[in-house]
Order: structure tokens, then C-alpha cells, then sequence
């Protein structure tokens, strides 16, 4: 700047205005801070630093009368370098007096500490201004928009574009702001059409989910919600369908989805009904179901206001019900023999263990217990009319003849529960 001072060409005027703009561009808006800094002190009082200086401060009101300018924006000055001076980018105020010279920061860092909006000096304004630099925009245009929502709702009123970023801002805010989360699902539910948009996309949510679960798990379930190991078919069929899922727009994967759904149900109803053991278990589970429903409605009612529920009709209903009760009960023990059979043979065509060997032969001394002989057998039976014939559900040729319990297993407890 020397040099073009000492050109007799160049005027004065025009160094000072070069020396100025070189000073903004250099600094930014931190040249025009450092000015308002040293001068202002809110309020018109002296800093203790103007006090020993001789020097005096003036308000920000007398300084913006003198600049021309509004006290607001003195002050926003002010506030950008109290930020700054609370970080140790710049000097505190009590360190400036009017006319001193300091080093300033870059000027692209200016615009981290001031806000040409009022609104931005607020926690609020600071809390948008935070957000606004975390997605990388400046701060003066998030605080813009938050200060005028009409016309925030304008644009997403008449742009579809607008309208998709204000839906991934409210999905991005619901999950730390309960009080939105809310509010947001009591629009839905009393919005009809809201509400049959959120059950078709659930429905279609939860068909892609059962589809993936095919795959990943190799099990699908059966009606009464039994696993079962997924066969080959129905895992290719799957992928199958999956594939197109992903591949069609959002607005037809509906459709895709039920698709496959009910071409899985299908193929698993087929698995089901090849397989005669489990066709069985899908069955009486449907059956069982049903009866502890009908029992759990039962045990809920009370009788304590009996005469104030009694209606004709109603009696009506339950009597039509006992008879189905009774001839329901009928029907199944009239099966229980070929039941039974049924489950013998089921055991019966099934592989034996193979033989324990024998164990080996010990001293005579030391007789290992064996086989009771015969003779020694009938004389352990007890005699006719003894007290082991008489007790109920004791060993004897009129032992009751177990049957299977409801998997169509075997076991001791299940031959007791039915004897």
C-alpha cells in the first residue's frame, strides 16, 4: 500500500478506499466488528480500560446515530464478537479501546459468529444457526425461512420438491422430539385417508418383512404359527420375488408384496399338506386354539349381574351353544379308540433302538441281578382277590391302554392323565 501511496498518479483517495477494501477482504465483516468492539460499550459506560486511557466508549445507541444506522445492528456486531472473544479467536473487550489495532481472523470465518437477523441472536435463532452450518448452508437463509413459515408453507404448498424435503426434516426430527411425534400421529388418526395409507403400508411392510425372514431364517411358519424348516422351492420362490420387489417403484410394491405373500402361504400350505404328521399337529392346534379362546371368554364373564344381562335371546344362544359343546365332546371320544390305534401304529412303524449288549458275566460270589425265573416269578403274583388287584391302576391285563399325547408322542404321564 506504501508503494501506491507514493505514485503521484494515484490520489490519495483512492489509496485509502484500496488500503479499506483490502482491509474487508482480508477480514470480512471482523474489520467493521473490531470498530464497533473498541468504540461500544452497551450501556455508555466506560471499561476499566478507557477509564485509564482517557478514552471513552459510547453506547450503541450514540454509535449507530453517529454510523447512520440502527442500534440492532450495532449491536449484532457486538454480540458476533463476544462469540468469537468467548472461543479466544479475538480479543475481549476490556483489552480494546477506541482506534487500536489488533489481528483478525479470516473472513470466512465471520459468518460462523455473525447473524445479519435479529432472530439469530435468540437460543433459538442459535440453535437453527448450528443446524443450519452442520448441513452446510449459511445460516442468514435457515434463520430467513424460520422467521417467515407462511411462506415456508407456500413453497411446500406449490413445490413437490419443498414438500420432500420438509417430510425427510420431520422424519429426521420425530425420533428425538416426543411432543411432534405425537401430535403428528393424532393428525393421522382422525385423517381418514391417512389412516387407510398407514394400514396398507403396514400390511405391505410386513409382507416384504416375511418374504426376507423366508430367506435369511430358512424356516417359515405354518397357520397356527408352528416353524418349520422352509423347503428349497419355497426359498427360491422367495428371492424370486423379492428380486422384484426391489426393482419396482414404491407405489406398485404393494402389490408385489401381496403377490408373494400369498404365493409363500401357498407353497408352505402345500408343505403342510404333504406331510401327514404335520398336517395333523396344524390341525388339532387350529382345534385347540379355537377352544381356548371359547373357554377364555368363558372364564371372563361373571354371574354377580345376572339379572340385568339376562335376555331370552341370549339364553337362546348359549343353550344352542351347550348342544354343540356336548355333541363336539361326543364326536371326540367317539374317535378315541382309532385314534389310539392310529397312534400305535405311528409307533409301531417307526425304527427300533438298537440293542444295549448284554452286560458281563460276574463272580458267583457276587450274583448280578438278572431275569426273575419263572418260578420265582409266580410266586411274586399276587393270588387272586389281593390287595394289588383291588387297587385301581395297578399292573394288570385290564390296565388301561395308553395313548398318545396331543404331538402324538408317547410317554408314561400321558397313558396316567388318560387312564
Amino acid at each position: 500500500m506504501t508503494i501506491a501511496a507514493a505514485d503521484p498518479v494515484v490520489d490519495e483517495a483512492v489509496v485509502r478506499d484500496a488500503e479499506d477494501f483490502g482491509a474487508y477482504a482480508k477480514t470480512g465483516g471482523w474489520a467493521f466488528g473490531l470498530k464497533v468492539a473498541r468504540s461500544v460499550q452497551p450501556g455508555g459506560g466506560a471499561a476499566a480500560g478507557d477509564q485509564e486511557s482517557g478514552s471513552r466508549k459510547v453506547s450503541a445507541k450514540e454509535f449507530a446515530r453517529i454510523a447512520g444506522c440502527s442500534p440492532e445492528r450495532v449491536l449484532r456486531y457486538w454480540r458476533a464478537w463476544d462469540r468469537a472473544a468467548d472461543d479466544g479467536l479475538v480479543p475481549v473487550f476490556e483489552q480494546l479501546t477506541p482506534g487500536v489495532a489488533v489481528d483478525l481472523p479470516d473472513a470466512d470465518v465471520w459468518l460462523s459468529y455473525y447473524t445479519s437477523r435479529s432472530s439469530g441472536d435468540s437460543p433459538r435463532g442459535h440453535a437453527i444457526a448450528a443446524v443450519a452450518e452442520a448441513e452446510g448452508i449459511r445460516p442468514t437463509k435457515a434463520l430467513e425461512v424460520a422467521e417467515n413459515p407462511t411462506a415456508l408453507r407456500a413453497a411446500i404448498l406449490a413445490d413437490p420438491g419443498t414438500a420432500q424435503a420438509a417430510r425427510h426434516a420431520l422424519m429426521d426430527r420425530l425420533e428425538d422430539d416426543p411432543s411432534l411425534r405425537q401430535e403428528l400421529a393424532r393428525d393421522i388418526a382422525h385423517a381418514e385417508e391417512l389412516k387407510k395409507a398407514v394400514g396398507a403400508e403396514s400390511k405391505t411392510a410386513g409382507q416384504v418383512d416375511y418374504v426376507r425372514q423366508v430367506i435369511d431364517s430358512g424356516e417359515v411358519k405354518t397357520a397356527s404359527g408352528q416353524k418349520i424348516p422352509a423347503p428349497e422351492a419355497v426359498v427360491a420362490e422367495a428371492r424370486q420375488h423379492l428380486s422384484l420387489i426391489e426393482d419396482v417403484d414404491d407405489a406398485e410394491a404393494g402389490e408385489y408384496a401381496d403377490d408373494a405373500h400369498k404365493a409363500l402361504q401357498a407353497l408352505v400350505a402345500e408343505t403342510v399338506e404333504a406331510d401327514p404328521q404335520l398336517r395333523a399337529h396344524e390341525r388339532r392346534a387350529r382345534f385347540q386354539s379355537k377352544v381356548a379362546k371359547a373357554a377364555k371368554a368363558f372364564e371372563e364373564l361373571t354371574l354377580d349381574d345376572a339379572a340385568e344381562v339376562y335376555e331370552e335371546e341370549m339364553l337362546e344362544q348359549l343353550e344352542t351353544l351347550r348342544a354343540a359343546i356336548t355333541a363336539c365332546i361326543e364326536e371326540l371320544r367317539g374317535v378315541a379308540p382309532a385314534a389310539a390305534a392310529a397312534a400305535e401304529a405311528a409307533v409301531a412303524a417307526e425304527p427300533t433302538a438298537a440293542a444295549e449288549p448284554e452286560p458281563a458275566a460276574v463272580p458267583e460270589t457276587e450274583p448280578a441281578p438278572g431275569p426273575v425265573p419263572a418260578q420265582a416269578q409266580q410266586e411274586r403274583e399276587p393270588e387272586a382277590g389281593s390287595v394289588s388287584e383291588a387297587v385301581p391302576g395297578s399292573v394288570s391285563e385290564s390296565a388301561p391302554t395308553p395313548v398318545p399325547d396331543e404331538d402324538g408322542y408317547w410317554t408314561p404321564d400321558a397313558a396316567a392323565t388318560t387312564a
